[in-house]
């Protein structure tokens, strides 16, 4: 009646031959493989989901033909939402859908699972993956490693599409190519269970710490988490239906008394503690907050010297803030992030700070707030703090000596090496990597240049310099 979406889809349906493999369009960016398993499984069996977060796209393989049929035909006749989100139906081009080698053979011999953790809001340590799978069946060895998110090759059950936290770090888990696991020491990203005299864990704090039954991740004192926060619960009614056995232990559990969690953080304000007195103002605390979601405003309080309070986008953004940046050294002192009990920022008893500077701004209507639409925040990589800086929005006039005697002036870091990425020759700007000497220098180096105004010779605005933390390790 009208919609030219559905009648769009109902001609592709017909030019495209019936394949058990369904492509899904129009999903939300949030969405992850559980809400698709659980829209669609009224369909019939599901075989296997491959996501195309991304292009918001993914493909379903149904067990047979006639399950893929009724999802066609469904999405033809009526809307069908997922995650809250129409979502639009066709037939795909393939007719199964490509795995990694024994990714779902069960009868492969292979011991070793291969879990892609999606959604990584919170650190996801060996003893995080030993506690949720343990109960299922006895892990050996746990190797993490980082790549488009983390992943962890590990030993597989009834997990697969379930959250590790409420909303989030959810798992898919397939057969990895690797038969067995090689561990060289014991620490967060790599664990041998069989071998207990492998280097251990800083301050003897093996696995009787239960990551998911104990704390909130940003606890690990330790691994550079700071205070104590109690856990994100799992909700015990889990969006993933395991046909099979449930496994409680995991699922559920009581929530401590003492929560201010539930499902994110309680407030969308933190609270900044261990700053410099004469080196940390509220514009540098933007530059290095902002990488992880809008700033509204900061306010240093008068009665707490050191501390400040920021006011975020949403809770979520304080989350990420929280596991990013909390117990990390700043002008060698150790910052404390946490969520504060306020639900606001009041601009109440303004000061000077050591620097001249106010203590209090209001970064709502500033454009170098990063996460102001959804295409936006999407082009951000939450990453956490590293030696490498990736820089961009940079005049191509400008030379590695003259953002060395940028640093110098500002009685910051140097880098150690430079690298310009090849620009498009009717680009304005320049981008590319610097690495420091350590991840304390990049910090600092951030935490003062972020957003600084390049001025060039007979132009008419200055550039803003933008920084962030890069994927790479090293150049």
């Amino acid at each position: 009646h009208g919609c030219p979406l559905l009648t769009q889809d109902v001609d592709d349906a017909h030019r495209i031959a019936p394949s058990p493999v369904v492509h899904v369009r129009g999903l939300c960016e949030s969405v992850v493989e559980a809400d698709l398993v659980e829209a669609l499984e009224k369909f019939g069996n599901i075989c296997y989901v491959m996501m195309m977060p991304f292009k918001r796209q993914a493909l379903v393989e149904f067990e047979d033909l006639d399950s893929a049929y009724r999802c066609v035909l469904c999405g033809t006749k009526e809307a069908v939402y997922i995650a809250g989100q129409q979502a639009f139906f066709n037939y795909s081009t393939s007719k199964r859908i490509t795995r990694p080698t024994n990714a779902d053979d069960p009868n492969s011999g292979n011991k070793v699972l291969l879990l892609s953790i999606q959604n990584p809001l919170y650190p996801i340590t060996t003893d995080v993956l030993y506690t949720v799978c343990n109960p299922i069946g006895n892990v050996l060895r746990i190797v993490i490693f980082k790549r488009n998110g983390i992943q962890a090759m590990k030993a597989k059950a009834a997990l697969n599409g379930a959250d590790i936290y409420a909303g989030c770090c959810t798992l898919k888990i397939e057969y990895a190519r690797p038969s067995r696991l090689n561990v060289i020491r014991n620490d967060n990203d790599s664990w041998d269970y069989t071998k207990p005299f492998l280097v251990r864990r800083e301050r003897g704090k093996g696995r009787q710490r239960q990551a998911i039954l104990g704390e909130h991740p940003s606890s690990y004192i330790d691994n550079g988490y700071g205070s104590h926060c109690p856990l994100l619960p799992l909700p015990s009614n889990n969006r993933f239906k395991r046909s099979s056995h449930e496994i409680p232990e995991v699922v559920s559990y009581p929530l401590p008394q003492t929560s201010s969690y539930m499902g994110h953080a309680s407030s969308s304000v933190a609270m900044v503690s261990g700053l410099h007195p004469t080196k940390m103002n509220c514009i540098r605390i933007f530059n290095l907050f902002c990488l992880y979601g809008n700033i509204e405003k900061v306010k240093f309080m008068k009665s707490v010297p050191g501390t400040a309070l920021v006011e975020m986008g949403d809770e979520y953004a304080v989350d990420r803030a929280i596991t990013h940046l909390n117990s990390i050294k700043v002008f060698s002192k150790r910052l404390n992030v946490c969520v504060s009990k306020q639900h606001a920022v009041i601009p109440s008893q303004v000061f000077e700070l050591e620097d001249g500077s106010s203590s209090y701004k209001d970064f709502a209507m500033t454009r170098n707030n990063r996460f102001t639409s959804a295409g936006q925040a999407s082009k951000n990589i939450i990453q956490p703090p590293s030696c490498v800086l990736h820089f961009y929005n940079v005049p191509p006039c400008v030379t590695e000596d003259e953002l060395l005697q940028l640093c110098k002036e500002h009685d910051v870091p140097g880098f150690i090496k430079f690298k310009v990425f090849d620009a498009k020759p009717s680009s304005k700007t320049i981008s590319g990597l610097l690495e420091f000497d350590s991840k304390t220098n990049a910090v600092e180096v951030l935490t003062v240049l972020n957003h600084y105004q390049i001025r060039i010779p007979n132009g008419s605005n200055p550039y803003t310099l933008k920084l962030c933390f890069s994927t790479s390790s090293h150049l």
